[in-house]
């Protein structure tokens, strides 16, 4: 299906994107060289993923960065902002596979969601094939869309001379001591037979791996119950075993021990280097009632019916702590209440069900889970709140709890020390074993298989656990800024979590370890430093660098300053002039200045770029600006496959033109939020810059004059320095959606208010007006900013012109306040006449506030720093404490109150200022401009103390800032 423009102006902006493109890269504006005259900015973006066409949710990344990338441009900096694709991994292959096995699902999302050509398809069925089919759509929409890429730089991670890059990587890291070859449990496809990570499941989730303490309570023949515990501690409180009665169980020889567990933990356990074989099956019903023996305080208590229980997590089977655990708790008391026909059927007495207190925990009663379930009022096993109640307890119990005596040697000691103890004396007393398991799941490989946890031998690890590279790290971040600021705990808590983490596979694209051939790295790990190879790209591809010649000694000069340059040309034949300037080029552009990418690769990527630049790099080239975006939801909904709503940017960008799509983007949220892409916001945004541009054509046809000199004149050009104040700090902050509000929402109001209220609109102010508007737009519609800029008459390109500069001589605040004192007053008519339904008023009378109120607004406005009651309270004494206020006692307190609230609608930076302006001279000046904005007939302005017209008595009620108002029909 083809896409079509939704209308004329969405065809005209994107025939502007095939002008302006061709003329941006004929000029070629965005190759970035270095320049010691200019400071530089190095901005990189997650290089993409091609085993889909781009989407819009891929856009809300990189349409950031360029943002940020044009605004450092326009401001003087040298930019340097490059791209590379990235092939490896497992995604890819599991995609081809798909493809080449005719799967429907796959081929129909291919067909009807991204409009690939029924032609094409044959070329997907290949990993290769399918890579660089998207690597072109990727291309060719980030070109459309008007990313100012220095395309001189590109790469793929499995160009043979990135493949050496990455050797020397992991190289380095080898002789660190960083890597690790041992026994590691990691996330595992049963199908593919290769650990998992991110980038190879379903919804890009990365498994979460923990370790369960198997509490081995024995049965009536010796039979070991291992029962699933994130808590051993807890052992002392136990009352029952829960099994599931629903659930298929097993006996089953454990490593020569006999085990009862689920049949879905007998499988899992075979790749945890566990010898299982299952000797008989048997329903979870048959299980209950039977007695078991706790380990750790040799009594026995019964196996009872828990639906709650999940036997596909751990071992199924659940020991129950209802003094401390509210599931077990919730659980128990329905049994207890609905199933009394079960206890009596095994003999078992309630009164040995009793909840055991094990635990005292600050703010809770003996019974912490009893306390929380009745706190919440939770009333059944499958309620959702019994989550949020078991993270409460777990949380302050584990912080702040302290053991009882009743759990012996441990009493007295922090829960947190504790548990550690417990675990480790039940494991070398063989009262109990461990299993791992996936915290987060069901967690799905791309091919449909659930992730289980597999111990992998001689496997390759990064060891992210070592305490000196987790220093290193901290080090880093401690210096970097982190947008948005609360992100930064974030990676603090990743840093402290990472373990080793399995860096190389078996299948799938990328570079095999220099040492270990058919081991090939996977795509979190060769993707952490490739910035450093951006820098070096454009001399590799220039000149036909081949890989051979990229030796170690090579990387070792150009990234370290390592080695003899004569002597390493000599040895590789790359011309010793060539090797000095790569490695000029990277101690130009080195650090990155600037790395964005999507909150969600804070937990491993983003993390992962922290401690391999820190672990390879001097200090002086460690990452200084980490920025991480929301996702981008369409109308409202997340984008998925199975909702069909993944909208392909080339689709996007050709309906609305792709300007409308990045400012689209752009407005609907803040940077670290969520965007929400629709079609109603777009056509909105599109239609706004259709009326803007076609008023721009109108103002360059107009003959220039000299400035005007008007109140609303200077009140024009003073509100466009603030605009431009506004949008330069928000972008420093990457408030991208605040600078771009006010560039296409603010800025358009004030024009419109300026041409109201205006006699004459003056052509200079307006052309001005437009070049800076044009300016400002840039970053965010870079096409119909360079079209504007070109019909207001400019040279060059406004993509690399001047950022506006606040002009000082034009700031006028006396202009501002009493402009926003005059269009609140507006407001505020038209209010009363559109309630009066009064169309031509026959007489307007508008009563300033008295001395007396204006006093207290000076004071309200000297206090206003706190809270209402404060500033109240604080104003109240002071203006009690003075004499002349006593005979309006009985009026001050209404007046404060009032003055407060009115003042708190009033722009902070305004406030001071216009609170102390002469509102009753402002109003005689502004007549003429009342009557006109209220098609009254005549006006009068009277201060309250001085009111000889008031038939209604309306005076009484003016208040400073909000004067009082009376209409005659």
């Amino acid at each position: 299906m083809e896409a079509k423009p939704i209308n004329d102006f969405a065809k005209f902006l994107n025939d502007l994107s095939e002008k302006w493109s061709r003329k941006w890269f004929e000029k070629r504006i965005f190759e970035a060289d270095p320049d010691p005259r200019k400071p530089k900015f190095f901005i990189t973006a997650a290089f993409p993923y091609p085993n889909s066409p781009m989407h819009i949710g891929h856009c809300r990344t990189y349409t950031i960065t360029d943002i940020y990338a044009r605004f450092k441009r326009m401001l003087g900096f040298n930019v340097l902002f490059p791209m590379g694709f990235h092939y490896t991994g497992t995604p890819i292959l599991a995609m081809a596979e798909a493809v080449a096995k005719g799967d429907k699902e796959l081929i129909d999302l291919f067909l009807n969601v991204y409009y690939i050509p029924k032609k094409d398809i044959e070329t997907l069925k290949t990993p290769l094939g399918m890579a660089k089919y998207f690597h072109k759509d990727f291309k060719e929409s980030m070109i459309k869309i008007g990313y100012s890429i220095d395309w001189r730089r590109e790469f793929t991670s499995i160009t043979p001379q990135f493949s050496q890059f990455i050797k020397w990587q992991f190289t380095k890291l080898k002789e660190k001591g960083y890597l690790t070859q041992g026994t590691h449990p990691v996330g595992w496809c049963p199908v593919h037979q290769n650990p998992v990570g991110q980038h190879d499941t379903k919804g890009d989730v990365e498994p979460e791996i923990g370790e369960y303490t198997l509490i081995l309570f024995e049965g009536p023949n010796g039979e070991k119950f291992p029962c699933a515990t994130l808590r051993p501690e807890t052992v002392f409180g136990v009352t029952n075993v829960w099994v599931n009665p629903e659930a298929t169980y097993v006996y089953a020889e454990v490593d020569g021990s006999l085990w009862v567990l689920s049949e879905q933990a007998a499988y899992k356990l075979t790749f945890q280097n566990r010898r299982v074989k299952v000797l008989k099956k048997v329903k979870g019903t048959e299980l209950i009632g039977l007695k078991v023996k706790n380990p750790a305080i040799n009594t026995y208590m019964p196996v009872l019916p828990g639906y709650f229980v999940d036997p596909n997590n751990a071992s199924g089977v659940v020991m129950s702590v209802p003094a401390h655990a509210p599931y077990d708790y919730v659980a128990l008391k329905e049994l207890i209440e609905n199933r009394k026909d079960i206890l009596e059927k095994h003999g078992i007495s309630i009164d040995k069900l009793k909840p055991i207190s094990i635990i005292s925990a600050p703010g809770y009663s003996e019974y912490p889970a009893r306390d929380i379930v009745e706190k919440l009022k939770i009333r059944s096993q499958k309620d959702l709140k019994l989550e949020e109640a078991t993270k409460e307890v777990y949380s302050i119990e584990y912080h702040k709890g302290v053991m009882k005596k009743n759990t012996g040697k441990y009493s007295g000691k922090p829960v947190k020390e504790a548990k550690d103890e417990v675990k480790k004396d039940l494991i070398a007393e063989g009262k109990a074993d461990i299993m791992y398991e996936i915290l987060n799941k069901p967690v799905y490989c791309r091919c449909g298989t659930e992730v289980v946890v597999k111990i992998l031998e001689n496997q390759w690890f990064i060891d992210y656990s070592r305490e000196d590279w987790k220093k290193l790290a901290r080090k880093a971040l401690r210096r970097m800024r982190i947008i948005p600021k609360e992100a930064r705990k974030d990676f603090e808590y990743t840093i402290e979590w990472l373990k080793e983490k399995a860096c190389a596979r078996q299948r799938g694209l990328g570079t095999e370890l220099p040492w270990s051939p058919g081991w090939i790295i996977e795509s979190l790990s060769d993707s952490t430093i490739y910035m450093a190879f951006y820098t070096i790209a454009k001399y590799i591809n220039k000149y036909g660098v081949r890989a051979e010649q990229l030796t170690n000694e090579v990387f070792d000069y150009i990234f370290l300053g390592l080695g003899n340059v004569k002597e390493i040309s000599a040895k590789t034949k790359i011309p010793e002039n060539i090797l000095k300037e790569m490695r000029e080029e990277f101690l130009y552009w080195y650090p990155v200045d600037s790395r964005h990418s999507a909150k969600e690769l804070i937990p491993n990527h983003l993390t992962f770029y922290i401690f391999n630049h820190v672990a390879i790099f001097p200090e002086k080239h460690w990452p200084k600006q980490i920025v991480a975006n929301g996702f981008v939801l369409y109308e409202g909904k997340k984008m998925s496959k199975s909702l069909r709503n993944i909208i392909p940017l080339r689709v996007a960008s050709k309906v609305y033109g792709p300007d409308t799509v990045r400012l689209t983007l752009a407005v609907s949220a803040e940077t670290p939020q969520d965007a929400d892409f629709s079609a109603k916001l777009a056509l909105s945004v599109l239609e706004r810059l259709r009326r803007m541009y076609e008023l721009a054509c109108k103002v360059a046809t107009l003959k220039e004059e000299s400035l005007g000199e008007s109140h609303i004149d200077r009140w024009f050009l003073s509100v466009i320095q603030n605009r431009i104040a506004q949008v330069t700090n928000a972008l420093e902050e990457l408030r991208v959606r605040e600078a771009a509000t006010t560039v296409l929402y603010a800025m358009e109001q004030d024009l419109k208010w300026y041409l109201e209220n205006v006699d004459k609109p003056s052509v200079k102010i307006l052309k001005y007006f437009f070049d800076i508007w044009a300016r400002l737009l840039s970053p965010f519609a870079p096409f119909i900013a360079e079209e504007i800029w070109n019909i207001l008459g400019n040279k060059g390109f406004v993509s690399i012109a001047s950022w506006p500069k606040v002009e000082s001589e034009y700031i006028d605040r006396e202009a501002e306040l009493k402009e926003e004192y005059f269009r609140k007053l507006i407001v505020d008519i038209k209010e009363i006449l559109k309630v009066t339904k009064v169309k031509k008023p026959k007489k307007i009378v508008i009563y300033t506030a008295a001395a007396w109120k204006r006093k207290i607004g000076e004071i309200v406005d000297a206090n206003m720093d706190g809270s209402d009651v404060e500033v109240f309270r604080k104003t109240i004494k002071q203006v009690m404490s003075m004499g002349e206020m006593k005979r309006y006692r009985k009026e001050v307190v209404d007046a404060v109150k009032n003055i407060i609230k009115i003042f708190r609608e009033v722009p902070e930076q305004l406030r001071e200022e216009i609170a102390k302006i002469d509102e009753y001279s402002v109003l005689e000046e502004f007549k003429k401009r009342i009557m006109k904005a209220t098609n009254s007939s005549e006006v009068v302005i009277m201060k309250e103390e001085k009111a000889t017209y008031d038939p209604l008595r309306k005076a009484k009620y003016a208040l400073p800032l909000k004067p009082a108002i009376y209409i005659e029909d």
